[in-house]
Parts: structure tokens; sequence; C-alpha cells
């Protein structure tokens, strides 16, 4: 088994742990409907949630995956298996909620699941270097930044959907970073903890992935998830995406047929994930709503 198979193997187990780990957490999240919680408030209410703690469980074990695959490949082909996550929080979502998936969100999971396939057997997405400059980094982060920040502020001061939406954003850009950022991390401790220690990538990751969640558990408070979810599991893999091209250099090995091929994937691979998205968080929603008498602390 050569380096691509094992890091596609592992980046599905990546997706299926994130899978099972949102579909706990937003319910969990999305019950707190006091708005003035501080996010500390916030983390000291989920913690004391079983079910949100076990999602948290599974989104380290998710991150655990994830390094592993890029270890192993691309950003690329990681990220784009890992928008399968809906694929399989479609089944635990429904039996969590006890209802039947629908024949239209089989469609849209059938024409998701195509769409991965072309953009990895297609694109053949080829990894560059696993760490960049901090002239590079400083680059992106003079790009980001202030974007960033100008849509938490637009978020504050508009609130509502729009702030879901733009809180989505921020948190999905920041795990698109902490994607790209893992690789470096990775890669630094092959040459031993005490090199990782010494390096920038480390606590840049810890606190991208600190800021990430906070700024998702905001989201999911916001406003409705049919605003949120979309948002930020689009925002994830195209902003990893262009930053391993742009910042590690990965490239996809095909011609100008290919190319129009991946484009035409890539829109059907977002509709898709959209389509997902907004129909998982209904479904939470629901789910929810009909079991706002229960207190935070008690499961879902």
């Amino acid at each position: 088994m050569d380096k691509v198979d094992i890091a596609a193997l592992l980046a599905l187990g990546a997706a299926l742990c994130v899978a099972i780990g949102d579909v706990l957490q937003q319910r969990a999240t999305h019950r707190i409907t006091d708005t003035s919680v501080g996010l500390i408030e916030l983390f000291a209410r989920l913690l004391r949630n079983p079910r949100w703690r076990w999602g948290a469980l599974m989104i380290v074990a998710s991150i655990v995956f994830q390094a592993a695959a890029l270890n192993q490949g691309s950003v690329l082909l990681v990220q784009a298996l890992l928008v399968l996550s809906l694929l399989f929080a479609l089944p635990i979502g429904a039996r969590l909620s006890r209802r039947r998936v629908t024949g239209r969100e089989w469609v849209w999971a059938v024409l998701l699941t195509a769409a991965v396939t072309v953009i990895v057997t297609v694109g053949n997405p080829q990894p560059g270097q696993s760490r960049a400059s901090l002239h590079t980094w400083a680059a992106v982060a003079a790009v980001l930044v202030p974007l960033l920040l100008g849509c938490v502020v637009a978020a504050r001061i508009w609130g509502g959907a729009l702030a879901a939406v733009l809180f989505a954003f921020v948190s999905g850009s920041l795990w698109g970073v902490f994607a790209v950022l893992t690789k470096g991390v990775v890669s630094a401790l092959g040459d031993g903890v005490g090199a990782a220690a010494r390096t920038p990538e480390l606590y840049a990751w810890l606190a991208v992935a600190l800021a990430g969640f906070a700024w998702e558990q905001s989201a999911f408070r916001a406003g409705a998830l049919t605003a949120s979810m979309p948002t930020l599991q689009v925002a994830q893999p195209v902003v990893a995406a262009a930053l391993g091209v742009v910042v590690l250099g990965e490239t996809l090995n095909t011609g100008r047929a290919g190319m129009i091929a991946l484009a035409a994937a890539a829109l059907l691979m977002a509709a898709a994930t959209v389509e997902l998205a907004r129909g998982d968080a209904v479904d939470t929603h629901n789910k929810v709503e009909a079991q706002l008498p229960d207190v935070v602390g008690e499961p879902a």
C-alpha cells in the first residue's frame, strides 16, 4: 500500500470521527439559547454534558487521524476526503433523531461522493513542501487577520443569521489554516519532540485550534444552524486547499480537460455540501426544540 492509499484511509477515518463528534456537539451547543453566556461559561456548561464530552473526544481522534493522513499525503487530498464527514453524519444524525434518511438526502450524498471521487482521481493531488517560511505565513496573516477580524466586528454589529454565517466563516477559515499548520507540526515531530517544541508552527497550531473552536461555538449559538453549518463546511476545505497550493506549493496533476472536470466537481461538491449541511442543521434544530425542557447538563 503506497502513501496515497494510506493517507486516503486515514482521512476517511478522520471524516468518520468528525461526523460523530459534530453530530454530538451540535446538539449540545445549540441547546444553550442564552446568548449572553460568555465563552468560558459556555465551555463550563458544555463540559457538564456527557454527549458533548464524547463529541469532543471524537474530534480529538479526528485530529490524530488527520495529522497521520497529512504525514502521508497532501492537504488537497485529505481535505477533499474530509468533506465526506457529511456523508457519514447523515445516517448517524438520522439514527439519533429516530428518522429515516430521505431520498433527496441520499441523492445529494451520492453526488458528493462522486464529486470527491473525481477530485481525488482526476485531480491526483500532489504534495508540496511540509512547511512554509515565516515570511510566507506573515503574508498569509496580513491578508487573513484583517478579513477575519472584520467578519467578527460585522457579526457583533448586525447579529442574527448574518452573525452565524460570519462566525462560521471565521471558524471554517481557522480550521483550514489549522489543517495546513498540522502538516508542518507533524513534519517537525519527525525530528523529535524537542524540535517540534521549538517550532513556531506548534504554538500557532494550538492558538488557531482554540480560536476555531471558540468561533464555531459562537456560530452555533448566534443563529440557525441552517445559516452556520453550510458556511462552516464549505469554508474549511476551500481555505485549506487554497493555502495548500499557495503556501505549500501543492498541485493538481491533470491537463486542461481534467481541470474542466475538476471545476465542475468542485462546484458540485460545494452544492452538495451546502445541501447536506442545511439538512443536518434542520434536523438538529428540530431535535433540540423537542428537548428544550431538558437541562443542558443532561444528555440530549
